[in-house]
């Protein structure tokens, strides 16, 4: 079932196409083995990388693909309609390398973008700590500065790729009595970093999500990406198109789970009729329709706003919520077409549900975001 999508040209679409032909044979038919094993599929981001998957929004000049958000945004939801672990750890690739094409300096920029653009190095981002979620300006870990560098120290939470990622975004407490929060770009094998055993979670299980250990771990000083004290900017600037990545791979899972169950509809019959035709069974696919077309919309307003270069966080936080919020609302439905089928592994939508969940809590909970929205009314 795929979208009928509106593109800005004629090369946007061939990407699709390329997509989902990509998606269709490295993605698809192995999602549910990894899915179910907790196993991560090594070499399919090298693969993705290839194929100038990784570095869509970016300059062509370092490696990046060139395209505007609003394609790389349905390039993103095309894979979390196959497999949303691996489209959510592509958005986090994305948002780590936002602060260096953002904010690092040509030599920066000259040095390690083209291994992250291209995929040789798949990137996490290290913000949250334990004690430390939406509240970003709480950060303990710190980063003293050193005749050579900075000696990094603390832990960190939450980290998609942990363990895994070539580089990490990391953001720690600089600056006399440690005051200001400042980003660094830490190479994955850098000596005194450790990781956490993989977080056993409810879904997405194809990609570890891990805690990280920085023991007094030494950065050199040109990892310091921007200036000292400016990390908070950083982060927040990179959240923005973040949130519209998820906003992203959530429509791509509602899609999956509507597709899912309007095929069951079709085919599954009562009463001598197919189910789809009975009235309360069609018009709950027309509301899952309708929610995913809402979500789709939404984010599209944010991306092109971005493209145009004008303001988008509060649309980016419209976006997140409405997008995330659908496909929680969709799955759910899904499962309740199938009806007994839909609650066994048999068919992927009682996976599709378990993985909307998180989608309402990361890059900023949805509460977080209606508290963007409503701060911004009230400016």
């Amino acid at each position: 079932m795929d979208v009928d999508r509106l593109l800005p040209t004629p090369e946007a679409a061939d990407l699709i196409a390329l997509t989902r032909e990509i998606a269709d044979k490295e993605l698809a038919p192995r999602v549910k083995e990894h899915e179910s094993t907790e196993t991560y599929p090594e070499g399919l981001f090298a693969t993705l990388g290839r194929a100038g998957l990784l570095g869509l929004p970016y300059p062509e000049e370092y490696g990046g693909g060139g395209q505007p958000y609003e394609v790389y945004l349905q390039v993103l939801e095309e894979l979390a309609a196959r497999w949303a672990a691996v489209a959510v750890a592509t958005s986090v690739h994305t948002l780590a390398c936002h602060p260096l094409v953002a904010f690092g300096t040509e030599a920066q920029k000259e040095r390690w973008l083209p291994d992250m653009l291209t995929g040789s190095l798949v990137g996490g981002y290290s913000l949250s700590e334990p004690q430390a979620g939406s509240d970003a300006a709480a950060l303990s870990c710190r980063a003293e500065r050193t005749d050579n560098g900075y000696r990094i120290s603390g832990s960190k939470a939450w980290i998609t790729h942990g363990g895994k990622a070539g580089f990490y975004a990391l953001f720690a407490r600089t600056a006399p009595g440690g005051h200001g929060i400042s980003c660094f770009l830490a190479p994955g094998t850098t000596e005194g970093l450790s990781f956490g055993r993989p977080e056993r979670k409810m879904g997405l299980h194809g990609v570890p999500t891990t805690s990280a250990h920085w023991d007094g771990a030494l950065l050199d000083a040109d990892r310091l990406i921007g200036d000292e004290g400016q990390g908070l900017q950083i982060a927040f600037s990179a959240l923005d198109c973040g949130r519209l990545g998820i906003a992203a791979c959530a429509t791509g899972l509602a899609q999956a789970a509507l597709a899912t169950a309007v095929e069951y509809a079709n085919e599954r019959t009562t009463f001598g009729r197919r189910i789809v035709d009975h009235q309360g069974l069609g018009f709950l696919l027309a509301d899952m329709a309708a929610a995913v077309d809402s979500a789709r919309a939404t984010y599209l307003d944010a991306a092109r706003r971005r493209d145009l270069g004008r303001p988008f966080g509060r649309q980016a936080s419209v976006a997140k919520l409405i997008a995330t919020d659908a496909a929680m609302k969709v799955t759910t439905d899904a499962v309740q077409v199938l009806g007994g089928y839909g609650y066994t592994h048999d068919f992927p939508v009682e996976r599709y549900m378990r993985e909307a969940k998180i989608m309402q809590i990361f890059e900023g909970t949805n509460q977080i975001q209606r508290l963007v929205i409503s701060r911004g009314l009230a400016r």
